[in-house]
């Protein structure tokens, strides 16, 4: 029995509806994309005005410590802006700059993204200005260690190529939203690229409003990951072979005036396993502040748990 071959539209067609897309994404975002310099410095990066009042994301790493930047528009105009917070764990900056704008680039949700969409990065890179470049979201849910050596978690990698320059700057989706901060390319490496995801950028900007900078817990230790003994893991309940190992404990800190003491294992938080050190910085959010919080410790002695209630970083 013969089959009729389906009919595909031309290639001339799908080409088409490829490049309105991205040529609509980039109309609606890209008055909103900024050349950002600091002034009385060399260096430029990108960023794009999220309100009308001047609002506007970039990355921490192209403001660095200045206070003051020049913020210049696609048509030419410059204003000067000032840097409100900064967020080096996540390397995200917010600037709000002199005057109003009328176009504003929204941030999207990037929990709703898939592999495999569009992925546009408008931006400034080698000086070349507004550039626009396309590509794919090739994986989600990297994590990529900051300049702090913390660990920023969800970002997403695409094949948009990036270039010294692009860095702040809006990888957008052909819906024409914001879905993430681009902020760092692998030299050498051909379409590897990364941004730090809207949802992740969304919640700095909101603590960077909100009390000036970005607020996480501290319970006053230093320590390093360690292999969990299987007994240990058994008794402690959790199916990992990693966890903590406290090297230091802060004289009256929220640890120490929990009893934690040098030596003591942490192998859970609140129930969920604690392999490493990342993981332990990483579960210290703003939400667990002052907010009792149950650690799984091992000891020789046997396995406890010990309720800690963590306070504001205040650096």
């Amino acid at each position: 029995m013969a089959f009729a071959a389906e009919k595909l539209p031309p290639d001339d067609t799908l080409l088409d509806a490829y490049s309105v897309s991205i040529a609509d994404a980039v109309d609606r975002i890209g008055p909103a994309v900024c050349r950002i310099e600091r002034i009385g410095a060399g260096g430029h990066g990108s960023g794009f005005v999220i309100a009308q009042d001047g609002l506007v994301v970039t990355n921490f790493h192209v403001v660095g410590d200045a206070r003051a930047v020049r913020v210049t528009m696609p048509d030419g105009a410059a204003r000067e802006g000032h840097v409100l917070g900064r967020d080096p764990d996540t390397d995200i900056a917010l600037v709000r700059a002199d005057g109003s704008f009328a176009d504003v680039a929204p941030l999207g949700d990037s929990n709703r993204l898939r592999r495999g969409q569009i992925a546009i990065a408008i931006g400034n890179p080698l000086g070349f200005e507004w550039t626009v470049t396309a590509g794919v979201v090739s994986a989600l849910g990297r994590s990529m260690r900051a300049s702090t050596g913390r660990l920023i978690d969800d970002v997403i990698q695409t094949d948009a190529a990036l270039n010294p320059g692009n860095s702040g700057g809006p990888l957008v989706s052909s819906a024409g939203e914001v879905i993430g901060v681009n902020t760092a390319m692998i030299h050498g490496a051909q379409g590897i690229a990364f941004a730090v995801a809207s949802n992740t950028a969304n919640f700095v900007i909101s603590e960077i409003i909100r009390f000036g900078r970005v607020r996480r817990a501290f319970i006053g230790v230093s320590a390093d990951t360690t292999n969990l003994p299987r007994r240990a893991a058994l008794l402690s309940q959790v199916t990992t072979n990693t966890a903590v190992r406290l090297r230091g404990v802060e004289k009256n800190g929220p640890a120490a005036n929990a009893g934690l003491k040098e030596g003591d294992i942490i192998a859970a938080i609140d129930g969920r396993p604690v392999t490493g050190v990342d993981d332990l910085v990483r579960m210290l959010d703003a939400e667990r502040i002052g907010r009792e919080t149950l650690c799984t410790v091992v000891r020789r002695t046997g396995v406890s748990q010990v309720t800690v209630m963590p306070v504001a970083r205040t650096a």
